[in-house]
């Protein structure tokens, strides 16, 4: 090897280094950026879990001031908040499981008026509230299934499958007594699921808290939770992973027609008949409580005690609109501005995240 071809050889080697440092120093200057870039998502992520009860906190003090000769702040009041939301509250644990798994429900007032009318037709027939609630209970799970079915072996769209049988389940509610309401005259049974009290505090809001603790502990606590998640997030990353995907979308159908079913007992407690006009409108409103509370319309994220937050703000701007004098049509109008807000704050969040 002449002098030439050991400068060319010498010139090579120092170029191959500095091309070694370069990739070196731009592969640490790529794990910097994204190292900052995940560092900002997660500040973003952390802010958007605390947003629901900060809007919850500003709403309060808001409509304490401007309707504070009005009450609103007063114990009764704030309790009474809290049992009118029951139902909406309890069909949001629900919601969580179901839109987490990237799915949607709108069977879920429907179900809760048929479940009613169920219930007070066995009570008026048998007076036997085990069965009765038995009888709710499966045809809540039954219509979950059906959801099911439509959505994993038919491949329907979760919003047409549901949509359609929501009419179904409201006429059928109609159908039944020929729109006509059924009374309840069972007091234990109104008593236990509606009108009762322990101490200051409504059996409602008991029943709320005991299904948010069972909820709390089904999300966040077991692998159902997480392969809900999961499912929601990347459907086709949990297949792979061994999750059965199929499985668990039914699952979620069927414990939000079983928490529906239970909400419809509730309301026949709580008003001491069945009407098929109970739930009217609740599908909605637990999308939003839901949606509020932390959970992506498309699916993968969630949140049970967001959930309850987006709820009983729902109630409070509900309780507020009524005791402001508003008609029901203007309430219907401020419920749907509250929607139209939640979904949009969602699909913003979710374009964020994916940026």
């Amino acid at each position: 090897m002449n002098d030439n071809d050991m400068i060319i050889t010498n010139v090579i080697n120092e170029g191959n280094q500095n091309n070694v440092k370069i990739c070196i120093n731009a592969d640490t200057y790529l794990e910097k950026i994204f190292s900052q870039k995940c560092e900002s998502n997660n500040k973003k992520i952390q802010m958007s879990k605390y947003m629901v009860y900060i809007v919850l906190a500003v709403v309060f003090v808001f409509f304490a001031i401007t309707l504070r000769d009005n009450g609103f702040a007063s114990t009764q009041n704030l309790l009474n908040i809290l049992r009118q939301t029951a139902m909406i509250s309890i069909m949001s644990v629900a919601g969580v499981f179901v839109l987490s798994a990237g799915q949607i429900d709108l069977t879920v007032g429907s179900n809760t008026a048929m479940s009613a009318m169920l219930v007070a037709l066995v009570l008026k027939s048998t007076n036997n509230i085990f069965l009765a609630l038995i009888v709710a209970l499966i045809f809540g799970v039954a219509v979950g299934v059906i959801n099911g079915l439509l959505v994993t072996r038919l491949g329907l769209p979760a919003f047409l499958a549901t949509l359609g049988m929501m009419q179904v389940i409201r006429g059928a509610a109609m159908w039944i007594t020929n729109t006509e309401a059924v009374p309840i005259s069972n007091t234990v049974f109104n008593t236990i699921f509606g009108t009762g009290f322990v101490g200051p505090i409504s059996v409602l809001i008991l029943w709320t808290i005991l299904f948010y603790i069972l909820g709390y502990i089904l999300f966040n606590r077991t692998p159902f939770g997480k392969h809900t998640l999961a499912t929601g997030g990347n459907q086709m990353a949990a297949q792979y992973s061994g999750i059965k995907v199929q499985r668990i979308k039914m699952y979620v159908f069927m414990l939000s027609g079983a928490l529906s079913a239970f909400a419809g007992v509730l309301y026949a407690g709580r008003m001491q008949s069945g009407r098929y006009s109970f739930g009217d409108g609740d599908e909605m409103s637990v999308i939003a409580s839901v949606v509020l509370g932390g959970a992506s319309m498309a699916g993968g994220s969630g949140s049970i005690i967001g959930a309850l937050a987006g709820s009983i703000l729902m109630g409070m701007i509900s309780n507020a609109l009524i005791l402001a004098n508003l008609s029901s049509a203007q309430q219907k109008m401020v419920n749907g501005f509250i929607i139209i807000a939640a979904v949009a704050l969602s699909n913003l969040a979710q374009r964020k995240k994916s940026n």
